[in-house]
């Protein structure tokens, strides 16, 4: 590895042994060629929207497995996984909500 480093002459020029190594890694598509697997949201409120029914999907699976837990049908794990989860995601919304609320108060006071 040492040797390869000590073959470098300049920024962007490699020769020797590791130039050959690094040829087989020209053709390879980085992150930046692939499309990313997002589908296209209309507006911000359309975002919003799809991000607010996904905390409370969140939410409402860890409740039902919470009751289950009570009854004995679900493994105590599971459950421990989904509340923390589901922790996780109202935390996450009360931070989005409390930003939403700081941004339209300054909004507000902006001189027309």
């Amino acid at each position: 590895m040492i040797q390869a480093l000590s073959s470098i002459q300049t920024a962007g020029q490699v020769t020797g042994p590791a130039s050959t190594t690094l040829d087989g890694f020209s053709n390879i598509a980085g992150p930046a060629a692939m499309r990313p697997n997002i589908a296209v949201e209309n507006s911000f409120a359309a975002a919003l929207a799809t991000a607010s029914e996904n905390a409370v999907n969140t939410l409402h699976k860890a409740e039902g497995l919470s009751l289950n837990a009570l009854q004995g049908e679900s493994d105590t794990r599971e459950v421990v996984d989904a509340v923390m989860n589901a922790e996780q995601t109202l935390q996450a919304a009360i931070a989005i909500r409390d930003k939403i609320v700081s941004s339209y108060l300054e909004v507000s006071r902006m001189a027309i």
